[in-house]
């Protein structure tokens, strides 16, 4: 499976059960979010910004997906974003993650994001890794920030490792 290669595009509404699929399987990890379960095609559409909505795709099929959502409304964050970025498991080790970070950055500075930002249960040391190869940098924890309600480890607390990449081009 490692030489297969990666293509990306943006996201389309074709990519809906792929993606959440996708999305599920991350969840079902029980180390990717919080959530207990995928949202239908409407809710995620209405959560993640159009810009930078990307996907990653071997043989023509998704194997990964990345998205941005607003810190907040207030128009001095409008260039902050925390992103989300998920892996199929069968494409673990493939470097979608690299390909799909990079091209993140691209477009969110050309865009005019000139902050991203991401939450990472800390037993995620991967996509920690990942993300500190990219530039981002650990700001610290949120220590026991919610609890968890789905899985083996419903109803302990979570912690999360806050990080950041601060573009050198956007927002200057």
């Amino acid at each position: 499976m490692n030489d297969r290669v990666v293509s990306l595009r943006a996201m389309e509404p074709g990519d809906a059960e792929r993606v959440l699929a996708i999305y599920q399987a991350g969840i079902d990890t029980g180390h990717a979010t919080f959530e207990a379960q995928a949202p239908d095609w409407a809710a995620f559409d209405a959560k993640y910004l159009s810009e930078c909505r990307l996907v990653a795709l071997a043989d023509n099929v998704v194997v990964g997906w990345l998205g941005l959502t607003p810190i907040s409304s207030r128009a001095v964050y409008r260039g902050v974003a925390e992103h989300s970025i998920y892996i199929a498991p069968e494409a673990r080790g493939m470097g979608v993650g690299r390909i799909l970070l990079e091209t993140l950055i691209k477009q969110s500075e050309q865009a005019g994001f000139w902050t991203l930002q991401t939450s990472i249960f800390p037993e995620n040391k991967a996509s920690i890794r990942l993300h500190e190869a990219h530039g981002f940098r650990i700001l610290g924890t949120r220590e026991r920030i919610a609890k968890m309600t789905y899985g083996p480890m419903a109803g302990q607390w979570r912690d999360t490792t806050i990080m950041e990449r601060r573009s050198a081009i956007a927002g200057l």
